[in-house]
């Protein structure tokens, strides 16, 4: 066997080692709440023009480890959420029971709409690898910021 051709099978062999890790590792996060906060000074920053984007177009939950969104309201000013109005320093607190995608209206986004996604619990092991990969490269088209975090 030639010199690459053993680095090459070294390498695949850690490359399924690592998969299967990832595969049969149990999910688990610290908290079952995902929570977003409406920063102070977020109604006047819009009103002034600034194009504030404190929320993403779609929120991720998944049932079972993270499938309760919290909403904080930091601003000055009341922030609407569906059909729910936030006032100044108000939390909201919203669990999911079933996986879905969920529009809202929501006066704290630029567009003034927002989906909650609600990914089923990944239960076997391939499952698992895509919720994680699903997962990191979200994070990574958000500039790496929650890479870590899950």
């Amino acid at each position: 066997m030639t010199r690459r051709a053993r680095i090459a099978a070294a390498l695949a062999v850690g490359a399924l080692a690592g998969l299967g890790a990832v595969a049969l590792t149990p999910v688990r996060v610290g908290s079952r709440e995902q929570v977003f906060e409406i920063p102070k000074g977020t109604w006047a920053r819009r009103m002034a023009g600034d194009p504030v984007e404190i929320l993403p177009d779609t929120l991720y939950l998944t049932l079972g480890l993270q499938d309760v969104l919290v909403l904080r309201n930091l601003d000055d000013v009341p922030q609407t959420f569906g059909p729910t109005l936030l006032m100044p320093g108000q939390s909201f607190r919203l669990p999911f029971a079933l996986a879905s995608s969920y529009p809202f209206a929501c006066t704290a986004h630029l567009s003034g709409q927002l989906t909650v996604v609600v990914q089923p619990t990944p239960e076997t092991p391939w499952a698992r690898v895509a919720w994680r990969f699903r997962g990191w490269s979200r994070a990574l088209w958000a500039g790496g910021s929650k890479l870590f975090r899950r």
